[in-house]
């Protein structure tokens, strides 16, 4: 027996319908408003964080919690989408100035989708990466890809 949620049908998206909510996700991201058809007035959202795990149930606490915790907007140089049969996963980096400097972080998105919006979205996060934090990273690891 597993705790897999069932509940979901398998309801693909095609890439079109998938990109569309990434690019409207990638605009939340960098404005701090939730454009329209991004996400279900229920929508329930279950971030991870390195040492910490927040829960939010509805659009407007989703919005507040990304508003509250991120109150610095910023951009998002580089994402990737790849379609589910549930929805959607997002791969993408943050850059935003907060104080002067340069923050960073990378996370992950997994997304299932109900009537072409978001419903159900889990989080991932790695952590905001101070200046320090950054250069301690690029003097101690050569990456292979950006």
């Amino acid at each position: 027996m597993t705790d897999i949620d069932t509940r979901v049908e398998s309801r693909a998206l095609d890439s079109r319908q998938a990109g569309r909510l990434a690019a409207l996700f990638v605009e939340f991201l960098c404005t701090g408003t939730a454009p329209e058809g991004l996400f279900t007035e229920d929508v329930f959202c279950d971030l991870s964080l390195p040492q910490w795990r927040i829960q939010t149930k509805g659009r407007d606490q989703l919005v507040a919690l990304r508003t509250t915790s991120h109150p610095c907007l910023g951009t998002v140089p580089r994402h990737r989408v790849d379609v589910t049969d549930s929805g959607l996963v997002v791969e993408f980096e943050e850059r935003w100035q907060d104080g002067g400097e340069s923050w960073y972080c990378r996370e992950l998105l997994r997304a299932d989708v109900r009537d072409g919006a978001m419903s159900e979205v889990s989080l991932y996060c790695t952590g905001d990466w101070s200046p320090a934090v950054q250069g301690s990273h690029a003097r101690e690891v050569t990456l292979l890809r950006p």
